[in-house]
């Protein structure tokens, strides 16, 4: 499997260096010459080219045939295309064409793989209380993004704005949909809720070749989430409330509040600051921990829970 894995790098591929074949197949540079000595030996015409942008490559643009499928890898292939956000973006009949000449094409004993998938998994991927319809200018946006075709479109932030945008990719992030795209220079996300209009410039542009849709919105993500967190109170937490906190409150918080966090005292319970989004919601994280969680700052905070455990005590009494 390796060996064909290796081939097929470099039919797709071109030439590829013996330390680049190392990392794609996760094995040592050592096994890499040996696997190539290997493909020789068996009438593959890899050969290695000297020099600076050398590395090995195959002759004459020699292409295998050897592209059979395990069941995993069929079952898998139906995994990817999972059909409800190609769906959304106009796909959905692209989506079943291919699967039927997938399908066509499989030896008898692998065309049960897409009964398989579709019988143990499904995305559902909206929110419980989200819309579950796609965005009405979602297919036009994906024709940019697959075109390279720069656009025109109106977007919706209290008041509404024009922009002229490259449009490099499309994310859906828990049922909402947002586009990524260059304007200027600079990357910018947009939900594509809020695109009130779009309208082809008639131009293409040309793609960042360094440009990684999923570091960049993995690094927006990230830095939104820590924007969102201005504000940071001082609390103790007993050792129940220590292990609740993650069902409690954005994992990012719960990192800096773990490393944050004192050693236990005599009875288990810690002291840490936790950042939180306002003191509105911090209200809310320590109503939820209940009797394990106290506030030590800020004490209007204190305060307000003080005064709403004495009325909790008032209705239970």
């Amino acid at each position: 499997a390796r060996l064909i894995n290796l081939v097929l790098l470099l039919q797709a591929r071109g030439t590829l260096t013996a330390s680049e074949l190392a990392r794609e197949l996760e094995v040592s540079e050592r096994t890499v010459y040996r696997d190539v000595v290997a493909l020789s030996a068996a009438g593959v015409p890899v050969y290695a080219e000297q020099g600076r942008s050398g590395g090995y490559r195959l002759v004459g643009g020699y292409r295998t045939r050897l592209t059979g499928l395990s069941q995993a890898e069929a079952e898998a292939l139906f995994l990817a295309g999972l059909p409800g956000p190609a769906g959304d973006m106009g796909l959905a009949e692209p989506v079943r064409a291919v699967r039927r000449k997938v399908l066509a094409a499989l030896p008898p004993g692998l065309r049960e793989a897409s009964e398989r998938a579709g019988q143990r998994f499904h995305l559902d991927a909206p929110g419980w209380f989200a819309d579950p319809d796609p965005p009405p200018l979602l297919t036009d946006l994906a024709q940019a993004v697959w075109s390279d075709q720069t656009v025109t479109l109106v977007y919706r932030r209290g008041t509404e704005v024009t922009r002229t945008v490259e449009p490099y990719g499309l994310v859906l992030k828990n049922g909402v949909w947002y586009l990524v795209g260059k304007v200027g220079a600079d990357m910018r996300s947009y939900r594509v809720d809020r695109v009130t209009a779009v309208a082809p410039t008639g131009d293409t542009f040309d793609r960042d070749p360094a440009f990684e849709l999923v570091s960049f919105w993995a690094a927006r993500a990230a830095e939104f989430v820590r924007a969102m967190l201005r504000d940071t109170i001082t609390i103790r937490l007993s050792p129940h409330g220590v292990r609740r906190l993650r069902s409690v409150a954005e994992p990012v918080a719960v990192r800096e509040a773990t490393a944050a966090a004192g050693e236990p005292d005599p009875d288990g319970w810690v002291r840490t600051r936790l950042p939180v989004e306002s003191m509105d919601v911090a209200y809310t994280y320590v109503l939820c921990l209940g009797p394990d969680a106290e506030v030590l700052d800020p004490p209007g905070l204190r305060a307000r829970l003080a005064e709403a455990a004495d009325r909790m005590r008032q209705l239970y009494r």
